[in-house]
Order: C-alpha cells, then sequence, then structure tokens
C-alpha cells in the first residue's frame, strides 16, 4: 500500500476472499515502537514479527518495507507526544517547542537516528508542526525562515537527545565525578599545565563546574540560549531593515 495511504489509514477495499487480516497496520506499527524503544534503531523487521508472534513474511502484508515502517512509527509517536501550551513570550515557547523535542527524542531514542530530507506527511507530523509554527508566525520574517527556526530547533534537540542518551550510559557505567578525579589525577603528574596552559585552565574551570569534562544536559541549556540570542539578533536586523526601507518612502 502507499506509504500516504498507511500513514492516514486509507483503507483501500481489497477483492481477495478469505478470512480477514489477523493484524491492523496499528498493530503491526505499535509492535515495531515498542521493540525499538526495547533495541534500538538497528532493530529488524524480524524482532517486530517475533514480537507479535507472526512469521515474518507475513509483515510484508502490511507494510512494504522497514523504511515505510519507520515512517509510520515517527507518524505515531509524535501525534502521541505530549505538545506543551504556548507561553506568554516566543522565547519562552521556542523554549518549550526544544524541551518538547527533546522528550521525544529521550523517549524513543531510535528516532534520534532518522535522517531524512523528505518530510512525513503523516497526520501526527503535520499536527504537530502545525502547533509549532503558531509559535513563529507572529515573527517578521518569511516562511522559509519561520520553517528554518523551527528546523534548526529540531535538529538542535536530536543531537543533544543523542549526547543526553550516551551520557546516562556513561553515567550508569561509573560517575561522572570519579572518573575526572581518577583520570585528572594521573593528568596532574605529566605536567601538562606548562605544554597546554588554555586547555588546563579552561578545562579545569569547566570540569569543576560541571562535574565532568562535557556535561550534556549544561550543553544543551547553553546551546538553546544561544540560538535564542540567534533568533532575537536575527528578528532585531529584519526589524532594523523594514524601518530603513519605510523611512525611505
Amino acid at each position: 500500500m502507499d506509504t500516504i495511504d498507511l500513514l492516514w489509514r486509507n483503507e483501500v477495499p481489497s477483492n481477495k476472499r478469505g478470512r480477514p487480516p489477523k493484524y491492523s497496520p496499528d498493530d503491526v506499527v505499535d509492535a515495531a515502537i515498542a521493540v525499538a524503544d526495547r533495541t534500538g534503531s538497528s532493530f529488524s523487521l524480524r524482532d517486530v514479527a517475533a514480537q507479535l508472534g507472526t512469521p515474518v513474511m507475513s509483515l510484508y502484508s502490511y507494510v512494504e518495507s522497514r523504511e515505510q515502517l519507520l515512517e509510520l512509527m515517527a507518524d505515531v509517536v509524535r501525534a502521541e507526544m505530549a505538545l506543551s501550551s504556548p507561553a506568554g513570550d516566543w522565547r519562552s515557547s521556542l523554549v518549550a517547542i526544544a524541551d518538547d523535542n527533546l522528550a521525544l527524542f529521550r523517549a524513543h531514542p531510535w528516532l534520534a537516528d532518522l535522517e531524512s530530507e523528505r518530510a512525513t506527511l503523516g497526520p501526527g507530523t503535520l499536527a504537530k508542526y502545525e502547533h509549532e509554527l503558531e509559535a513563529v508566525e507572529a515573527f517578521d520574517l518569511d516562511d522559509v525562515e519561520k520553517d528554518a527556526i523551527l528546523t534548526l530547533l529540531h535538529d538542535f534537540a536530536r543531537a543533544s537527545a543523542r549526547a543526553q542518551n550516551h551520557a546516562r550510559q556513561e553515567r550508569a557505567e561509573e560517575d561522572p565525578q570519579e572518573w575526572w578525579e581518577r583520570e585528572g589525577a594521573k593528568l596532574a603528574v605529566l605536567g601538562i599545565e606548562a605544554r597546554f596552559p588554555l586547555a588546563s585552565r579552561v578545562g579545569a574551570a569547566a570540569g569543576e563546574a560541571q562535574g565532568a569534562a562535557n556535561n550534556a544536559d549544561t550543553a544543551y541549556r547553553f546551546g538553546l540560549q544561544t540560538i535564542l540570542d540567534g533568533v532575537a539578533a536575527r528578528l532585531a536586523a529584519t526589524a532594523t531593515t523594514t524601518a530603513d526601507e519605510e523611512g525611505r518612502h
């Protein structure tokens, strides 16, 4: 079945006789999400079939490929994600969008591994996009720039979620403070401060402040505020250009 038909659950009448399908497309998608949440983005159709308790070849009665199934999965988790209500000011609204997407990627780490220039044109994805566009609709920017701001936030949230998911795995293996104390003690006897004075000074300050050489949570907050500062500068520059053009007329 065509991907658009599946995304919108447009049932195509079948001329085949016999027993109705054992599962619905929703059953297959839900099973795939459960498998991917548990095992990651490297799951196979065989894994999904095992989750359902059916032969792997039977899945092709519902989806054409693993790639098509991933589109359906992505649209479903976007439809089910929590969306924050619009905030009182644009900065708070964009923070909410970034935080919502970060939470989505953290809940479904496999989603952060999906990379494509093609849009998923399903109801969940479009409803999410419509909701997020409300935060930038009032900006004195053209539609391409409004879309670019959301794309930037999405990409940043995706990269941050990957870093945070990896950090959680490392923290489960060893406390960051213990790692820092052990490795720092080894470096202290090598006399690196004379060879790398800037790296020693700045690295030590950052490590002490963060409790680790690189804290993914701190990096997310700093990066997000820097993005917002960039948006503010873009809005200010556009306002100045508009004022200058009006002054010449």
